[in-house]
């Protein structure tokens, strides 16, 4: 895929895994999660982990997966205070700021679209101070949809308006670049580093990048070309 910035207007950028480490969300729902309901259901940690993993699953491209007052009822935990003793692992993935810069700097329209809830939303931002690099951020529990359904990009037209042609999208979800594209976003980008903990690997169907530094043009050029897996 070429990049051609003189033909790209807005920029959506999704949060989790993409801007920020993943590592905090796996370790948080698959580690720090089942220890604590372990605890008070009196169970082992491995039992847990097995019956959570399960629950989470059946809630996959759901707004329920990321709502967390839903699953503070079912799991009777409370999901955000949970949230908060962990929050030292919340970290911005190498050269985001700087491409946020980059982007504010050309006078890119810079959106925070995510699947997040608004109680996850509010510590990250907290937390990462990144909050102020955008022209706006739009849950996905406003919108009413999660990404995964095709119907999202579109119904996100009432929060956001963009030509989807001159669109960039970066994301770490391949089903959620597949419903941007078929609605006709131009530049989906495949963020392939998502934690720090994994070996990355390309897409096969997306152009790909580790690092968004692989964005940034040199000073004279405004093209750059990105391969797939």
């Amino acid at each position: 895929m070429i990049i051609d910035w003189n033909t790209i207007d807005t920029v959506l950028l999704d949060m989790d895994g993409t801007l920020l480490d993943r590592h905090f969300d796996d370790h948080f729902w698959l580690e720090h999660v089942p220890k604590r309901w372990a605890a008070r259901n009196g169970t082992t940690e491995e039992y847990a982990r097995k019956h959570l993993h399960a629950l989470f699953k059946s809630q996959e491209q759901t707004l329920n997966w990321t709502d967390l007052d839903y699953w503070s009822e079912q799991l009777e935990l409370d999901i955000p205070q949970l949230k908060q003793e962990v929050e030292h692992l919340i970290a911005v993935h190498p050269f985001v700021v700087e491409f946020l810069l980059f982007l504010r700097q050309n006078r890119k329209n810079v959106w925070l679209v995510t699947n997040a809830h608004s109680k996850t939303l509010d510590l990250k931002m907290k937390t990462t101070r990144i909050g102020t690099y955008f022209d706006g951020i739009v849950s996905a529990h406003e919108v009413g949809l999660p990404k995964e359904d095709d119907r999202f990009w579109e119904t996100l037209q009432r929060f956001v308006s963009y030509d989807p042609a001159r669109t960039m999208l970066g994301e770490d979800s391949e089903t959620n670049l597949a419903t941007a594209q078929r609605y006709g976003i131009g530049y989906p980008v495949y963020i392939s580093r998502f934690s720090s903990t994994i070996q990355p690997k390309p897409s096969p169907v997306f152009a790909s990048i580790e690092y968004f530094s692989a964005l940034i043009p040199d000073d004279d050029e405004k093209t750059i070309t990105i391969s797939k897996g």
